[in-house]
């Protein structure tokens, strides 16, 4: 546990100094087991850093009842951000509901339309954003920072549990009582949207489940991504 002690020590500290030195800004929950990690601390310590997510409109019901939990234990009411709805009717007019599945090309603009429209205008605005991304957490994401200079957005980008393992995340979780999403229970290590993520069977990675008829390295949904790359455009020492 002394590791997890240094570990939450330190995300304190990054969270503190974000609030301190980079306010306003925001932490981009998708409710998951390391964004609740998140949430309590930021809740809990009382921190003037906003919580928002993105409700997609395809999410499973228990993301969704995630929202609930968090006013019921934190008495907090997650903000929420919706795709335009003429952009969605017309994507699936032209292409179908699940037009998804048929090319990366058209899964990268549905996660355009459902995910990256919406943080746009979350992150309007602000100094700096935070995710609950890990490097562990697949191969795209190995090469994270703990603070990266989010040109896209023109804003820092905050990634606290970039050095947290899975164990840890569930240490604490577990040490703390924090509700988490029942999915995570039933073989959903990542969750995203419901027809985009399958549980995985033993061994597999930790995202293996996400986008599972795709590559690797295909594998993100454009939060973190410009231009067909990641965003690493610079990391910046803490």
């Amino acid at each position: 546990m002394s590791d997890l002690h240094h570990r939450v020590d330190e995300t304190h500290a990054i969270l503190t100094r974000i609030a301190r030195d980079f306010t306003p800004a925001v932490f981009a929950s998708s409710l998951a087991a390391e964004d609740m990690v998140l949430t309590d601390l930021i809740l809990k310590a009382r921190l003037p850093i906003a919580i928002f997510s993105l409700e997609t409109g395809r999410l499973h019901a228990e993301t969704l009842s995630m929202i609930e939990r968090v006013k019921e234990v934190y008495d907090y009411d997650i903000a929420l951000y919706r795709p335009q709805p003429e952009a969605v009717e017309r994507y699936v007019a032209d292409h179908g509901l699940n037009a998804f599945y048929d090319s990366v090309e058209m899964r990268k603009e549905c996660c355009r339309i459902r995910k990256v429209e919406p943080l746009g205008r979350a992150l309007a605005g602000k100094r700096a954003w935070i995710t609950g991304q890990r490097r562990a957490q697949s191969s795209t994401r190995a090469e994270l920072a703990a603070q990266e200079d989010d040109r896209a957005h023109g804003m820092q980008k905050f990634n606290p549990l970039t050095d947290w393992s899975e164990q840890n995340v569930w240490d604490y979780l577990r040490s703390n009582n924090v509700p988490y999403n029942a999915l995570h229970d039933r073989g959903y290590p990542s969750i995203g949207c419901e027809p985009c993520t399958r549980a995985i069977q033993p061994g597999e990675d930790v995202r293996a489940g996400r986008w599972w008829w795709e590559n690797p390295e295909s594998k993100e949904c454009g939060l973190h991504v410009v231009d067909g790359k990641l965003i690493r455009i610079k990391s910046v020492a803490a």
